[in-house]
């Protein structure tokens, strides 16, 4: 099984059954709908933690595609600094220990 769509066999021409994503997608709203409800609960410390982690994972799963591994501390310390973040990493907030847990484990 390929790892990423670019290399499926009918790239990019895709099929699906709407049956067979109808359940997963609306599973996916859920999960997002409630993500989103635990957001907004959130300070803005932690909103901005959360999209400073967000960008990060993007990034690196992005180079990866490229078949280039970038440095994940470099990557989050240049995009906190050219957004003007703050990165509690490299600040060793105290509240990082609450935020850096698994976005699946949150229910």
């Amino acid at each position: 099984m390929s790892s990423y769509i670019h290399e499926l066999k009918d790239w990019p021409k895709f099929h699906w059954s709407e049956e067979k994503l109808a359940a997963q997608l609306a599973n996916v709203r859920h999960r997002q709908g409630r993500l989103i409800g635990r957001m907004q609960g959130l300070g803005s410390l932690f909103k901005a933690e959360a999209v400073l982690h967000t960008l990060t994972e993007e990034i690196l799963k992005s180079s990866e595609i490229e078949g280039e591994t970038l440095d994940m501390e470099q990557v989050r310390s240049s995009i906190a600094r050219r957004a003007h973040m703050r990165d509690s990493q490299k600040d060793r907030c105290p509240t990082r220990r609450y935020f850096w847990r698994p976005f699946g484990s949150m229910h």
